[in-house]
């Protein structure tokens, strides 16, 4: 069974007009571990008693911060980020199933290595725990931060980021763009822009450069077309949608729709279910009361990734699996069909 933890509100932060940060107290005996630029899975129930999971990006930092950190920003149509920006109180319970998310650090960082964050509203929110990582533990690391707001009073951490930029100017730089600006080198993020922080950083001169964008779709969409544009690897440039959205394009069907068989290993456990299109591997393990991991539920947050240890399995979206972790063979159980056969997963 997925281990459900207790966390009070210990603390209440008002970043700004519209986004709060809440400091947790783990209430369980077992730890919450979590990596920074990961998100905690929220559990929610509605008035007809039916469960509903949302992610918040942890903006603590596990080797700096003694105390465990979301962010929220009220978004339109968003009931249950409104409910903890309008409602929630110091003291009040929140149901999690843990921290998930692969906008995470690469496993070995070299001392040559260069970072370049872009984000775009609350998208800063994982990338503030990513920063204030790799300052503390990476003393020769190089971070660029591109940060993209409507102003300086709307942006989250804007204190919090100068101050880290003080404290390390000599690997730390900002570069503030506001909307609101008058000045258009200093408003919008558009290609001329970014050719021109390219330039002012050297970013591409050394290929040594490690992009993390996280925003909204339109936003991510522009900079990785660019930079992909500009010849730079898929597997440097890291991406984290900040706000989960059905894709507005019609999606492919599968080329096998058949029945057949997937086992899925889980927890010690064994568990064996037919899925058959339109029902995807979630949805099918969901109705036989299987607790496999998940949240957005549409391809974009990685919170579901199996491995696929036998057969095949065709994904109709994925946002957030690079090349080499399909090579290695993952795969989304939300949006991902058997095909060809039985399959075998293991999470």
């Amino acid at each position: 069974m997925i281990h459900i933890y207790r966390l009070r509100i210990k603390k209440i932060i008002e970043e700004t007009q519209d986004a709060k940060s809440f400091i947790l107290e783990n209430l369980d005996k077992k730890t919450l571990h979590y990596h920074a630029g990961q998100f905690l899975t929220l559990l929610f129930e509605q008035t007809n008693g039916t469960e509903v999971r949302r992610s918040y990006s942890i903006s603590s930092s596990p080797v700096l911060d003694k105390e465990l950190a979301i962010t929220v920003k009220k978004i339109a149509n968003g009931e249950f980020s409104r409910r903890l920006a309008d409602k929630a109180k110091v003291g009040d319970i929140l149901m999690s199933i843990g921290a998930s998310g692969l906008f995470t650090l690469p496993t070995t960082i070299k001392s040559n290595d260069r970072f370049c964050f872009m984000a775009a509203g609350s998208g800063i929110t994982p990338i503030f725990s990513l920063i204030k990582t790799l300052l503390h533990n990476n003393p020769t690391t190089s971070i660029l931060l591109i940060y993209s707001n409507t102003s300086q009073s709307s942006t989250i951490f804007f204190n919090q980021l100068t101050e880290l930029r003080e404290s390390f100017q000599n690997r730390f730089a900002i570069e503030f763009l506001f909307s609101h600006s008058t000045k258009i080198f200093e408003s919008r993020l558009t290609h001329s822009v970014i050719d021109l922080l390219i330039d002012r950083y050297a970013l591409y001169e050394h290929n040594n450069t490690i992009f993390y964008l996280c925003g909204p779709y339109a936003y991510m969409r522009m900079v990785s077309i660019k930079l992909r544009a500009d010849g730079i690897d898929a597997e440097r440039i890291k991406k984290e949608l900040f706000i989960i959205d059905t894709p507005s394009f019609k999606l492919v069907e599968p080329p096998d729709q058949e029945a057949h068989e997937v086992t899925i290993f889980l927890n010690k456990q064994r568990y064996s279910i037919e899925v058959k299109y339109p029902t995807s591997i979630l949805q099918s393990a969901k109705k036989r009361q299987i607790p496999i991991p998940y949240s957005c539920e549409n391809g974009q947050c990685g919170a579901c990734a199996a491995l696929c240890t036998k057969g095949k399995v065709w994904m109709r979206y994925n946002e957030v699996l690079g090349n080499k972790a399909l090579a290695e063979g993952y795969i989304l159980t939300c949006t991902g069909y058997p095909i060809d056969g039985p399959v075998e997963l293991t999470l």
